[in-house]
């Protein structure tokens, strides 16, 4: 009898052990539960949302390509969205960027719909489920973020021209700077695992993407033309002081300003990364202007130029 007595307490503890075990990992997958639906239901306050309708009266000044166009009230100096066309009732969403002397000379340097215009009364939109929407008036999506219900509770456009949908940490989960079209901005990169080139517009009148590219390859940056009746790009210029590498990969290229060690002068280079290798670093100096140059960009220009255009503050005009 003792002997059983033994062998049935025996076997119910081990139920007792596993029932415990078995409620501590619901409670904690209960809670983990909890915490991926909290974050998933974040949403956008309604004060942060915004809806603007591409309508109204065009701004006044000339702007690149001779074109038309409307800002909305999404700026932070000198750089502010707008809707603007080129060809007439073709619209594209777009960053222009000038400093306050220079209004005559709006520069675009980020565009959301290339080669996809939207039409009169088409808006820009973000909900509350955090996704940013250019649509046309009748509804068909020209652009989005595809960022919705993935914990955006803010937009922000930063000093440096980045636009950015940021979570309740700060975290970004879309930013503009990772989109680049034939613009670089200070600070923005070509990278590995991302946006590796810059694609020109085709012309003045026609913004859809044009013949020339500035491509970050793997070992090094080069320049490429690709015809319509060109099977593939055709590199036309590289160059051996330009970013490169023979031993690793090239992992980064990013549009940097920095002012020089005599206080007068400002260097507008192109900082490097590299992976696998011992040059780890690396930069190469493009111009180095007289005068604060921070306001600068990087441009591939429609004829497949590439060249750097800097914001001088002292000049009234046609900066």
């Amino acid at each position: 009898m003792l002997g059983c007595s033994i062998s049935i307490s025996s076997k119910l503890s081990y139920p007792k052990m596993s029932l415990h075990s078995s409620l501590t990992m619901s409670l904690l997958s209960f809670s983990l539960l909890l915490l991926f639906a909290f974050s998933a239901k974040a949403v956008v306050p309604s004060s942060e949302t915004f809806r603007f309708v591409n309508e109204g009266e065009f701004g006044p000044f000339i702007v690149e390509y001779g074109a038309d166009y409307r800002v909305i009230s999404i700026a932070n100096a000198p750089f502010q969205l707008a809707f603007y066309n080129s060809t007439p009732n073709a619209f594209t969403l777009a960053l222009r960027m000038a400093t306050t002397r220079s209004e005559s000379l709006f520069r675009w340097v980020w565009e959301a719909n290339r080669g996809n215009p939207v039409r009169e009364n088409a808006t820009f939109s973000l909900g509350t489920d955090g996704n940013l929407v250019l649509a046309d008036a009748d509804g068909r999506i020209a652009w989005q973020s595809n960022t919705a219900n993935k914990g955006v509770v803010g937009f922000q456009l930063l000093p440096n021209g980045n636009m950015v949908l940021h979570d309740s940490n700060g975290k970004f989960i879309w930013q503009s700077f990772d989109h680049p079209t034939d613009t670089l901005l200070v600070g923005q990169s070509l990278r590995a695992g991302g946006a590796t080139k810059l694609v020109s517009r085709a012309s003045a009148q026609n913004n859809v993407n044009g013949a020339y590219s500035l491509v970050m390859e793997p070992k090094q940056l080069v320049l490429q033309y690709k015809g319509m009746n060109s099977p593939k790009p055709l590199v036309y210029f590289k160059s051996s002081v330009w970013p490169s590498t023979q031993d690793g990969t090239l992992q980064t290229v990013t549009l940097n300003v920095e002012e020089t060690n005599d206080g007068f002068a400002y260097d507008v280079l192109l900082d490097y990364t590299v992976a696998n290798s011992s040059i780890g670093t690396g930069n190469l100096i493009l111009t180095r202007p007289k005068y604060n140059s921070t306001l600068s960009i990087l441009r591939l220009g429609i004829d497949g130029n590439l060249r750097v255009f800097t914001y001088y503050d002292k000049v009234d005009s046609q900066a």
